[in-house]
């Protein structure tokens, strides 16, 4: 009689154990990461920084900078130039990306911005670089290769 009774611990134990994510590398740990482009694309180096907190992205921050560390999201010239020819601007399409990935959670699924093709092609590339490294809780920036150097 005793065993009938414990016959739906093991069962129960390993749906438990699967479904609670044991063993997942997925987990986040809690920390800020940041990954950047290897280079300088048209005078500005992008970067991606992450805060998670409780295995979610709660911050992101997504911009550029040039040699000397000025923001491109701060360029009101370049955001005029810009805006007038894409519809879209650095402050714009750097806030959206970000919103993006904190809603999704994932760099998996993301929409590209129309008129910011190439940042979003690096944001993607640098969304899967931060999350790998706040999975494996490694705190050092991380240089992504462009698209172009990977090929």
């Amino acid at each position: 009689m005793k065993l009938k009774a414990y016959r739906w611990f093991l069962p129960v134990l390993l749906c438990t154990w699967l479904f609670s994510g044991c063993g997942s590398s997925a987990a986040l740990k809690d920390g800020f990461y940041t990954a950047q482009m290897s280079d300088y694309s048209h005078g500005w180096k992008e970067y991606l920084c992450i805060m998670v907190k409780d295995d979610n992205i709660v911050y992101a921050e997504f911009n550029a900078k040039n040699p000397s560390g000025y923001i491109k999201a701060w360029d009101n010239a370049y955001m005029e130039n810009m805006a007038s020819v894409c519809t879209t601007y650095p402050n714009d399409y750097t806030r959206k990306y970000v919103a993006q990935l904190i809603e999704a959670q994932a760099a998996d699924g993301l929409d590209a911005i129309s008129g910011a093709t190439n940042s979003g092609k690096n944001f993607f590339r640098l969304a899967a670089a931060v999350i790998e490294q706040a999975a494996d809780g490694n705190p050092d920036i991380v240089t992504v290769q462009s698209e172009s150097e990977a090929e």
